[in-house]
């Protein structure tokens, strides 16, 4: 099975041999059936997706690719060196490029790479940037009732309609 998740599923236990052979629950046990007349089901036991540890070698060597994919949507001279490749998820690898944007010092330009089972041909599921640990961020946004401060709604106050040119 291919995919991360496992299924385990196990059927109840019968209560006697009769039953184990007819498929027919038994007299003396009492099925969970409820007022559909249907068991309970079993649950289902899951298993959690691990990230790989290195990336896929058919989309890692891909780079031309993600560059390519990139260069559709930035502007000449945007797109810079290649900066490495990340894997995200069985058969998913990130690509990274240096971005060249005023106001984006330190940013760079992601493409992901993603392939089928058992393919050798990428195919780009998505684009854009990406903040790396050097870059600019904004600051963090703070709420309308922290930033207000009292003197700045006396102010507001402080004007008269007249002088504000107001009727």
């Amino acid at each position: 099975m291919d995919s991360d998740l496992e299924i385990i599923a196990h059927p109840p236990e019968p209560a006697s041999a009769d039953a184990a052979l007819t498929g027919e629950p038994a007299d003396d046990a009492a099925p969970d059936s409820g007022a559909s007349g249907k068991t309970s089901a079993v649950p289902v036991k899951r298993r959690a997706p691990r990230k790989p540890s290195k990336p896929d070698a058919v989309l890692a060597d891909a780079v031309e690719f993600a560059r390519n994919g990139i260069s559709e949507v930035a502007e000449p001279g945007q797109l810079g060196a290649h900066v490495g490749a990340y894997p995200d998820a069985e058969r998913v690898v990130t690509h990274r490029f240096e971005a060249h944007l005023p106001g984006y010092g330190g940013w760079h330009w992601f493409a992901t790479l993603a392939r089928v089972p058992r393919g050798k041909e990428p195919t780009i599921s998505e684009v854009g940037l990406l903040p790396s640990e050097t870059s600019l961020l904004s600051p963090p946004w703070v709420p309308w009732a922290e930033r207000v401060r009292p003197e700045d709604s006396a102010k507001d106050e402080s004007i008269s309609p007249d002088a504000a040119g107001g009727e």
